[in-house]
């Protein structure tokens, strides 16, 4: 029975990753800030566990406490809109301290027994966003593609150790509560400045709207993780979604 690692398992892809290998007959350990044993099927090959990927002490205790695990998936991030004069300082490094630092941090912890075994996958989730150019996601996009340029330049020291890295690119999903979260700690911190208002106005009216475009669902990000943690043939960079795959074009 192979072993997998999410972070960020309290909602969103994390948590249906999670639930999919499950059903897949895979041993998970399923982490986040505040363990609950409620959102996910009661199971032998279950293990619920608190990590905080931004605290080196957490990292350390729940990768002691998970064992050997096979695959890594670096999940855990949050969202950020506003325009680069509207986002405090300390607003970048509470992003960057998670989506990036936090994706290094947990992949160091558990690089050590991947290469003694000559055996793992880190599979880290990105965003579509860093394929194009996108107002109002300055920092967010940032902290992103610096996950992007982490991973592929780690792929090339892992390979004579025989550990596959991937990194996996979710288009825009609503049915998570990413964007939701994101605007909250916009309004939290005031929102758009005074001069960007019609320009921030403009570029989210659209977003408002009804419409047909294509966005990322929970499965497609399932689905591209499970190629990344089991095809030694898949691509170093796998969007997911139909908005997704197209902007990867």
């Amino acid at each position: 029975m192979k072993t997998i690692l999410i972070t960020g398992c309290s909602s969103g892809f994390g948590l249906e990753i999670a639930r999919f290998f499950l059903d897949k007959g895979w041993r998970v350990v399923a982490t986040m800030r505040t363990p609950r044993n409620d959102i996910l099927p009661a199971s032998d090959n279950l293990e619920v566990l608190a990590l905080d990927v931004r605290d080196a002490g957490s990292i350390r205790a729940a990768i002691d406490a998970a064992g050997p695990i096979d695959v890594l998936v670096n999940n855990a991030g949050i969202g950020w809109m506003n325009v680069v004069e509207g986002t405090p300082m300390e607003t970048v490094r509470d992003i960057f301290e998670t989506n990036t630092f936090g994706t290094i941090a947990v992949t160091q912890a558990v690089l050590p027994q991947f290469r003694e075994r000559r055996a793992g996958v880190v599979v880290n989730i990105s965003s579509s966003v860093t394929l194009k150019p996108l107002p109002l996601l300055s920092a967010y996009s940032a902290s992103k593609a610096a996950v992007n340029a982490f991973t592929e330049s780690m792929a090339l020291e892992l390979e004579p150790f025989n550990v596959r890295v991937r990194v996996v690119l979710p288009g825009r999903s609503p049915q998570t509560s990413f964007g939701d979260t994101a605007r909250a700690r916009l309004q939290g911190q005031g929102g758009f400045p005074a001069p960007y208002s019609d320009f921030a106005a403009g570029i989210l009216a659209p977003r408002a709207q009804p419409s047909d475009a294509p966005v990322t669902h929970s499965a497609d990000v399932v689905a591209a993780v499970w190629q990344a943690a089991t095809d030694a043939a898949s691509p170093m960079r796998i969007p997911a979604g139909a908005d997704a795959v197209a902007l990867a074009g």
